[in-house]
């Protein structure tokens, strides 16, 4: 019997190295003030006072992309998916009212394709550039027998600080203008029904879609909102964010909210993007459904003072937003909403 060694086994540690030698520069391109090492160590090293902090409190946030990884895989392309990653993190950090600092990414696969890998990887650098955020370690775990060929896993980690006495949601009241920023088109949750949706329709990823294909307008990654939160953050006024994900405007909302405090929001101010348009005439959704599964159209709100509106949405316009005025905050509970989707 030969002597048996790892690789044999299906881990090729050798691959591995090649991976970390190949995404090196795109990690040292999303550097910042505070990132004290490279790729390689047994950690990632962060300083917060050359970060520019004082009485820093951290914020944490962790996620995935979901089963849009499947239209990814199945389609080859993958680089919007790290972007994605990032994205579903820091866009959750600055709702606390935290800038995004550092963030570290895990990557599992049954047999480790290094173009592949290297093009998420590349694509998470390109999300955390976006956001100010610093790509400063990551796992590569190739585990056959877990994963089906060609199959990977993501999931992401990054770390946020705001200085003590700043978090949001605060001083949140009745009489907050609610302003939306756009999406981008699905970003990365209701994937299950969008894939339920197309498969019932008997299309392909490559069925022609607005000029391109329906597998391109569905990965579109997820928008990037923290450069202008924070820029908004600074003009002073904004009391609470919202990221718009799983759950939608009906559930994220609310989570902004002080008790005793609810929300109109007027459904006629929002363009739904093309693809989220034919997803729910497609499957026929109620307004109801649509609203708590996807977010039609606004990925970002913010609840601000009404007389720091026009300062706020000078500083998102200044970013290129378009902003959209929703509705208010009022008396009472939940989300009232007025106008409709179609």
């Amino acid at each position: 019997m030969s002597k048996l060694t790892y690789a044999a086994a299906g881990v090729d540690i050798d691959a591995g190295n090649a991976l970390v030698d190949r995404i090196k520069p795109a990690a040292k391109s999303t550097n910042r003030s505070g990132v004290m090492a490279g790729l390689g160590g047994f950690g990632g090293l962060f300083d917060l006072k050359a970060a520019g902090y004082t009485d820093p409190v951290l914020v944490a946030a962790t996620d995935g992309v979901g089963t849009k990884l499947r239209i990814a895989i199945d389609t080859g392309h993958v680089a919007g998916v790290g972007v994605d990653l990032v994205a579903m993190c820091v866009n959750d950090l600055i709702c606390q009212g935290a800038e995004p600092l550092f963030f570290l990414d895990y990557f599992a696969t049954g047999k480790l394709n290094i173009d592949e890998a290297a093009q998420v990887v590349e694509g998470i650098a390109e999300g955390c550039r976006l956001s100010g955020c610093a790509l400063i370690g990551g796992e590569t775990a190739e585990m056959p027998g877990m994963y089906h060929d060609g199959d990977f896993d993501l999931a992401g980690f990054s770390v946020g600080a705001m200085e003590r006495g700043t978090a949001l949601p605060a001083n949140v009241g009745v009489g907050n203008v609610l302003l939306g920023l756009k999406s981008s088109g699905v970003h990365s949750n209701g994937y299950s029904l969008v894939r339920r949706i197309v498969a019932d329709a008997g299309l392909g990823w490559d069925a022609p879609f607005e000029g391109g294909t329906l597998g391109e307008a569905l990965l579109a990654p997820t928008r990037l909102y923290v450069k202008q939160a924070l820029s908004a953050i600074r003009e002073g006024g904004v009391n609470a964010l919202a990221h718009i994900t799983g759950g939608g405007l009906t559930e994220n909302l609310p989570r902004a909210l002080p008790e005793g405090c609810g929300v109109t929001v007027n459904l006629d101010a929002i363009t739904l993007p093309a693809i989220l348009d034919w997803l729910i005439g497609q499957a026929d959704l109620d307004e109801a459904e649509a609203l708590k599964t996807f977010n039609c159209g606004v990925g970002m709100v913010l609840i601000v003072e009404e007389g720091a509106v026009d300062a706020v949405v000078a500083a998102l316009e200044d970013h290129g937003e378009e902003v959209v005025h929703l509705g208010e905050v009022i008396a009472g509970e939940g989300v009232t909403y007025s106008g409709s989707l179609r």
